[in-house]
């Protein structure tokens, strides 16, 4: 049978309308009008399960010759490996339309995406989608969380796959803690790597958490509620031992600051300038400096005042009260801990770059951290006279009493004034250079 050519098909007329041509391998086309021309559409004979069929292979000049017969060709070889040719091109139409529809798509992606999570994913993985999903709300973006599970957590489990992380692996992150003492810091990193493995469960990436058999309580002993307090003698010793131990002016400056106006070391470090002000001699504290989300004003006594004119004098050029190296931000918020921790380290060796004055700050009444500096000036202001639920509102506690939170809306702002007043005072008496003090010995009782 001769071969068509493209010449031939080109030669065709409309008088050629309803013609069949034929090629070689039973390809044959049937002449068909198209606009003011003609067109060709080639089928391709074939005999599959004892049936002749026709199988079509596209339409010249829409689809080249060489096109056409590559089509048949490739049907041919399907036809030789016993599947019939029309089904496949049939199955293959259906397969595309399906892979284009947007829900099926959509449907595959949550697929893969399930099956990665809950078959590949590792802990380190998990913390990476937990840190984008919930840790970046919390403060700083969940800094600090980052931190702590990069040294203590992930180089130990984060390699291993989610649904292979057993209780023993969780306990043995909780006992290297505990092999170096710091059972607080126990506590806390179980809890979180609780609170991460509980996530993967919400979202189906595991389907049990292995730490729902650890019980919190068995992690480093009972929690102690710390409740240090300095005693006003301390306070005069602390006063004496501090120009010498080496601290920063500006540490100096927040732990003063700490025992003058009963706040959070970390709500000061975080301090802008902006917020300082000298002229109503207030200082505001916005909702995300505070722990508890509220905002809080502190008024200024004369001795909280001199600290921040001191600190003024040292970081005034920059928008932070205690600014980092670089100015990019506020300094570190455990700082101010780190260096009143290093020098009550008596009788231990000093910690690599770390001050060697590890008795420079060591008080008669045991150890003692800026967070305990908020609470003895809070009983400092109790022992002056000042009514509790003052001294609370100077600490910007949240009302415990739902009813009493909703109907007592009085601010208590000249009350607290004059709270803030009395300790300025009583701590530039516990202050001054002379033994003319007589100081009170029970605060705690």
């Amino acid at each position: 049978m001769a071969k068509l050519t493209v010449k031939k098909l080109e030669s065709l007329t409309t008088a050629d309308i309803g013609g069949r041509l034929s090629d070689e391998h039973s390809l044959y086309g049937m002449v068909k009008a198209k606009g003011s021309g003609v067109c060709v559409m080639f089928r391709w004979r074939y005999r599959f399960g004892g049936k002749l069929q026709d199988y079509t292979c596209g339409t010249w000049p829409s689809k080249s010759l060489k096109d056409i017969r590559d089509t048949q060709e490739a049907a041919r070889q399907l036809l030789a490996n016993g599947k019939d040719p029309i089904t496949e091109k049939r199955l293959s139409i259906l397969n595309k339309k399906a892979a284009q529809t947007e829900a099926l798509a959509q449907a595959k992606a949550r697929v893969h995406q399930a099956d990665a999570l809950s078959r590949r994913i590792t802990v380190d993985g998990l913390f990476e989608h937990w840190a984008t999903v919930e840790l970046c709300r919390r403060k700083e973006g969940g800094k600090d969380i980052r931190r702590m599970f990069m040294k203590d957590v992930l180089p130990l489990i984060g390699a291993i796959p989610v649904e292979d992380v057993r209780k023993g692996h969780v306990i043995a992150v909780v006992d290297a803690l505990l092999a170096r003492g710091v059972n607080r810091m126990a506590k806390l990193i179980f809890a979180l790597i609780r609170q991460m493995f509980r996530f993967a469960v919400d979202r189906d990436i595991i389907e049990a958490d292995p730490t729902a058999a650890i019980r919190k309580a068995k992690i480093g002993g009972k929690d102690v509620e710390r409740d240090r307090v300095l005693s006003e003698d301390e306070i005069r010793t602390l006063h004496r031992l501090i120009p010498a131990a080496g601290l920063l002016q500006t540490t100096q400056a927040a732990l003063w600051i700490a025992l003058a106006t009963c706040c959070r070391i970390g709500e000061i470090l975080r301090a802008e300038w902006h917020h300082v002000r000298f002229d109503s001699r207030e200082w505001f504290i916005p909702p995300d400096n505070s722990k508890n989300g509220r905002s809080h004003i502190v008024y200024l006594s004369d001795f909280a005042l001199r600290q921040f004119t001191t600190l003024r004098e040292i970081s005034g050029h920059s928008q932070w009260c205690f600014p980092n190296r670089t100015g990019s931000s506020h300094v570190c918020l455990k700082t101010v801990t780190k260096q009143t921790s290093d020098r009550q380290r008596s009788g231990n060796s000093p910690i690599s770059r770390r001050s060697p004055k590890t008795d420079a700050l060591t008080l008669e009444g045991g150890r003692w951290t800026p967070h305990d500096l908020r609470r003895t000036g809070a009983t400092i202001m109790t022992a002056l006279g000042v009514l509790p639920e003052v001294a609370e509102k100077c600490l910007n506690h949240a009302e415990e009493k739902r009813v009493k939170r909703t109907y007592q809306r009085h601010t208590y702002d000249e009350e607290k004034k004059e709270a803030w007043r009395r300790l300025g005072a009583r701590i530039d008496l516990l202050t001054r250079d002379d033994g003319n003090v007589t100081t009170s010995k029970n605060l705690s009782r």
